[in-house]
């Protein structure tokens, strides 16, 4: 166990009334001081976005944890990354520090000028995300993709063109994150609380085909069943991690430790009409 001196208490003294300070020990076992420690350091994402003296970046400041979640296990590896909506090029920057020299980087945006943020190891294609044909002729351009990050115009039409032409272009094991989904629920973007079409609306159907071995004949599984192995719901963002999966199977281990009763299991007879009758 590591004690640990907290911050002081103040209080209020019943007898003099003056205001008294006080620090107190608590205990607490190494692995539950290191998360509480983890949780409180700011990770490289964060730091890169709070020091940043480049281009411009805007983030939530909640979405550099989730980042860091699902995207540091492709660190310093040959990786693909597509970032749809490049603004100023700064978010570009980011990815590319963070991951390493070895990560080639692409992003997609409807404005011509963004191909002036183009440098060494980023690539910008100029054309809309909800352009199904610019989209297909765009992945016989670039390698599989490792993460594929919407963060384009985030209009209904936009996101649901975008994972339906793209997702399967990411690799067995890829990453997909789309964010700023809050605008499921705003009018302008073509969203509204629970209305049908909207992105969120829509990745719910998701829900269902990532379970659907429980209930669908393997013949009749989609490719999402049999490709995703997770997806994860946070504010305004959701994520998807692909891994080839078989149909789900279970086992038990260990040794019987309670017996049943004679009576356990058995279902309890209904008295008769006659005898309720009588009551």
């Amino acid at each position: 166990m590591v004690l640990l001196l907290c911050k002081q208490l103040r209080y209020i003294n019943n007898i003099t009334g003056r205001l008294k300070l006080r620090y107190f020990f608590i205990s607490m076992s190494p692995p539950l001081l290191q998360q509480l420690i983890s949780r409180n350091k700011m990770n490289d994402l964060e730091a890169y976005f709070n020091q940043n003296n480049k281009r411009v970046i805007d983030k939530w400041h909640h979405y550099f944890e989730i980042y860091e979640r699902h995207f540091s296990k492709y660190r310093d590896k040959e990786i693909v990354l597509l970032e749809i909506g490049t603004f100023q090029g700064g978010s570009l920057q980011m990815w590319k520090h963070y991951f390493g020299d070895k990560a080639k980087i692409y992003g997609i945006d409807i404005n011509p000028d963004c191909k002036q943020v183009e440098e060494e190891n980023i690539k910008i294609f100029i054309g809309s995300q909800s352009d199904r044909n610019f989209l297909r002729e765009l992945i016989k351009d670039i390698p599989p993709i490792d993460i594929l990050i919407d963060d384009g115009g985030h209009t209904m039409e936009q996101q649901i063109v975008s994972f339906e032409e793209l997702f399967d272009h990411i690799k067995p094991d890829g990453t997909y994150l789309c964010e700023d989904l809050h605008t499921s629920y705003w009018d302008s973007f073509g969203g509204g609380y629970k209305l049908p079409g909207n992105f969120i609306e829509y990745s719910k159907e998701m829900i269902d085909k990532l379970n659907a071995w429980h209930f669908k004949k393997a013949t009749d599984l989609e490719s999402f069943t049999t490709s995703v192995n997770s997806m994860h719901y946070y504010d305004s963002m959701l994520v998807i991690e692909k891994h080839p999966r078989a149909k789900p199977t279970s086992s038990t281990t260990g040794t019987t430790y309670l017996t049943k009763s004679e009576n356990a299991g058995k279902k309890r007879k209904k008295p008769s009409f006659f005898k309720r009758l009588v009551k």
